[in-house]
C-alpha cells in the first residue's frame, strides 16, 4: 500500500506533463496542417538540375 502512495502522484504528474505538452503543441501550431505533408510527398516534382535516378539529368546538361 505504501508503494501506491509513491506511484500515484508520479503517474498524475506524468499525465499532467503530457497534457501540458499537448496544449503547448496545439498552441504553437504543430497540428495546423495535418494533410500538407501527406500530400506533398505524393507530388512528383523534379527540381531543375537534380538527378532522376537513372543517370540522366533533368535539365539536359552533361
Amino acid at each position: 500500500m505504501s508503494g501506491l502512495t509513491f506511484l500515484i502522484p508520479i503517474a498524475l504528474a506524468m499525465g499532467g506533463l503530457g497534457l501540458a505538452a499537448f496544449f503547448w503543441a496545439v498552441g504553437n501550431g504543430q497540428y495546423d496542417d495535418m494533410d500538407g505533408a501527406a500530400n506533398r510527398i505524393l507530388i512528383d516534382e523534379e527540381p531543375g538540375g537534380q538527378d532522376r535516378g537513372n543517370g540522366e539529368r533533368s535539365d539536359d546538361q552533361a
